[in-house]
């Protein structure tokens, strides 16, 4: 009986830090900043194939850069999120105002005990070719 409420409580704890994240990708202007915070610890680490940054003011330029990039797009999860200990596993896809994903991966978070990320290691499945 523990051990389930214990497994669920660590589905709950992946499942919220994920939404975070999302959220904070999600987020721009006035609200960005205190997604990114909570979402991230302030020494959080974040890379993935085209960044490599560290703390919340470059985490925020990355989301913003890529807010830029893609007018419009929303991030949106892709199935459940899959953990162990401190690390989540989960996929998402950002999703033009058409409907259309051009663009999906997945990455690997390590939470702190406060729940939020550490750090993220990204993945991208699928770009567009131009």
């Amino acid at each position: 009986m523990a051990q389930t409420k214990t497994r669920q409580t660590g589905t709950e704890r992946y499942a919220d830090a994920v939404a975070r994240y999302l959220a904070a990708w999600n987020a721009s202007g006035d609200g960005a900043a205190g997604a990114v915070a909570a979402a991230f610890t302030e020494d959080a680490t974040y890379t993935d194939p085209f960044s490599d940054v560290a703390g919340h003011e470059q985490l925020a330029a990355v989301i913003a850069a890529t807010h830029a990039q893609f007018p419009g797009f929303v991030f949106r999860p892709l199935g459940e999120p899959d953990g162990h200990h401190d690390l989540v596993r989960f996929g998402w896809e950002l999703v033009a105002p058409d409907g259309s994903a051009p663009v999906a991966g997945f990455d690997v978070a390590t939470l702190a005990a406060d729940g939020r990320i550490r750090s993220v290691s990204g993945f991208l499945d699928r770009v567009p070719t131009a």
